[in-house]
């Protein structure tokens, strides 16, 4: 019976290892597979982008017009899931005021990052773009100090420092560099990065729960707007005054749908795997776009461009390194503080038969 009971004993414990272990392995897959859609709709949409753009591909230099087409689109997509086919719930929590002071601010923020950053690919490589963006880290990290969202230390400051020394050195060597370009780049960066420090406000401070399409569908709307001044006032003259042009559903329409399935891309990364994942992903995405804006496009990548940006690679890395081990730091002590509570709990509990002594 003692044999038959441990045989059983050792199945059932080996079935729960295999469960676990299965378990584990579809986790990372999935996780894996969040990553791979990101890298490749942001590839996409980035390269489409610079094929609009650029005056020497399919010379249509009009920024805000285009990050005007990817709003319309996602907004409406957005009202359309939401209020006709309603695959989701609004949160109860978002109130007029809290929009007001919210999320027309990100709305705002997130406007003038995709006018800026798509202005710059008229001016600057694909590959030159990607060596700028490096400079997230450090503008995130900035701008959390600034709203005190993080902390100042002297060893993520000096971190900071190397990466923008990278970056800058990767600009000495720029082989076409454009200053306008640059200006258009380093606004888009802070403007992004203010825009993801006010969202951690808003999901943490606020307690609103937003999944990628009640974003889109609170967010787009706004953005559409803001872009509505300046396309007014920049790019439609120049529009009336070019009677060539037809607008090409097809490119324009494809363009349109990628920006979206980029946008739920990244909410479903980052929630389903972490904000971390999503930065050592993007620094896999700049890689390969340097290779492809070399090799396919032709764009002039020199080797002190290399140089630089492998220093701010390596501060990139270590900064995400750093943010790992004290994510795990952090797990940690929560889970000791649970095994703490859980055992004070059962020192709290009645020991059997300490009720009935107390009653006899």
């Amino acid at each position: 019976m003692a044999a038959a009971s441990s045989s059983s004993s050792a199945s059932s414990s080996s079935s729960s290892s295999s469960t676990l272990s299965s378990a584990v392995i579809k986790k990372i897959v999935l996780s894996y597979t969040y990553v791979a859609i990101w890298i490749f709709l942001s590839f996409t949409v980035i390269v489409y982008n610079k094929y609009i753009l650029d005056r020497k591909m399919y010379n249509w230099p009009h920024p805000v017009s285009l990050t005007l087409i990817h709003m319309g689109f996602c907004s409406t997509l957005a009202v359309l899931l939401v209020r006709v086919f309603r695959l989701v719930e609004l949160p109860a929590a978002m109130s007029l005021r809290l929009y007001l002071t919210s999320v027309v601010p990100i709305g705002a923020l997130y406007a003038l990052s995709l006018w800026l950053s798509n202005s710059a690919y008229i001016y600057l490589s694909v590959s030159f773009i990607q060596m700028l963006k490096a400079l997230m880290p450090v503008a995130v990290y900035s701008i959390g100090v600034l709203f005190k969202k993080d902390s100042f230390q002297n060893n993520t400051m000096t971190n900071m420092l190397s990466i923008s020394l990278g970056v800058a050195i990767a600009a000495y060597g720029e082989a076409k560099f454009d200053t306008w370009g640059v200006i258009l780049q380093l606004g888009a960066v802070i403007f992004e990065a203010t825009r993801l420090v006010l969202i951690q406000i808003l999901l943490t401070s606020k307690g609103i729960n937003l999944n990628p399409i009640t974003s889109l569908y609170y967010v787009a709307p706004c953005c559409f707007v803001f872009l509505l001044f300046p396309w007014v006032a920049m790019e439609l003259p120049l529009l009336r005054e070019n009677s060539s042009f037809h607008f090409d559903y097809f490119i324009f329409g494809t363009n349109s749908l990628c920006a979206f399935a980029l946008n739920l891309a990244v909410f479903l990364l980052v929630g389903k795997t972490s904000a971390l994942t999503m930065n050592v992903a993007g620094v896999v995405k700049d890689w390969l776009l340097i290779a492809f804006s070399w090799s396919v496009i032709k764009d002039m990548v020199t080797p002190i461009n290399l140089f630089g940006y492998g220093l701010a690679f390596l501060g990139v890395a270590y900064y995400n390194h750093s943010k790992f081990e004290a994510l795990k730091e952090k797990e940690a002590q929560r889970r000791a503080e649970e095994v703490d509570d859980e055992e004070a709990g059962k020192l709290l509990q009645p020991r059997e038969g300490e009720g009935n002594a107390g009653k006899n």
